[in-house]
């Protein structure tokens, strides 16, 4: 895939003005989508690394991690850990007018977003223990494994967590209902991260995933549905808590 080496990687992240204060991570989203939609970066193409983009940006890397990750669940660019950050493909013309609307989103339209996820995901659970590959099952145990190992570091944790409700979504093989769940996920991420935040949520967020997993594993779609039900009634249940905690 092509790479911007050297003075090249330097000259895309000028290519950006500084930002003025406020909202941050939303003003580097639309900034960084405004970028790569414009034809001048090839898809395939390295990014320039995250300290680059800050430096360009006049905000901490912080929120360009968040903003990159964000865009990488909405299918935009692909993070690969320890190679770089890579543009996938061109995005359609409906994706920025849906970021713009997820970052500007009010707490009680959340709550819609919310219901919607939940079916979505009990759907792409039944698909994917019907569809999935051998290959595709041991990615979800290695981010399950992730979980279990970072539990007591939130930020990693919410990533693996992120990662293999990705990958369950991959593995329904339904290109419309992973594009979905996709913009779902970034839409409603904030209120996730805020959701777990104690060890008794975090342990069971671990064991409903493993209930989830093997529904998945044992390829019988029924189980896969019960499990990823219940642990959607769980997640919404802190997700709410979490609006209503911030004056929803």
């Amino acid at each position: 895939m092509p790479a911007y080496p050297g003075d090249a990687t330097r000259e895309i992240a000028s290519a950006f003005e500084t930002l003025p204060r406020g909202s941050v991570v939303s003003e580097v989203a639309r900034r960084l989508l405004e970028r790569f939609t414009s034809g001048d970066i090839e898809p395939g193409t390295r990014l320039p690394p995250e300290r680059a983009l800050a430096e360009s940006l006049g905000v901490g890397r912080s929120a360009v991690r968040e903003a990159l990750a964000a865009l990488e669940l909405l299918g935009i660019v692909d993070v690969r850990p320890g190679s770089g950050t890579y543009l996938r493909g061109a995005a359609s013309e409906l994706l920025p007018k849906t970021l713009s609307w997820g970052l500007m989103l009010g707490q009680r339209r959340t709550r819609d977003l919310i219901e919607v996820r939940n079916e979505l995901e009990v759907q792409a659970a039944r698909l994917a223990a019907e569809r999935a590959t051998e290959e595709e099952l041991a990615l979800m145990r290695e981010h399950l494994e992730s979980m279990r190992k970072h539990e007591g570091d939130l930020q990693q944790f919410v990533d693996a967590d992120l990662r293999f409700h990705l990958q369950i979504g991959l593995s329904a093989g339904n290109p419309v209902l992973l594009d979905l769940l996709q913009s779902l996920r970034s839409l409603i991420r904030v209120w996730v991260d805020r959701a777990l935040h104690d060890e008794h949520h975090i342990r069971l967020a671990v064991e409903e995933h493993t209930r989830v997993y093997e529904g998945i594993a044992s390829r019988d779609p029924a189980r896969a549905d019960e499990a990823m039900q219940a642990h959607m009634l769980t997640a919404s249940q802190r997700l709410v808590a979490s609006l209503d905690s911030n004056g929803s």
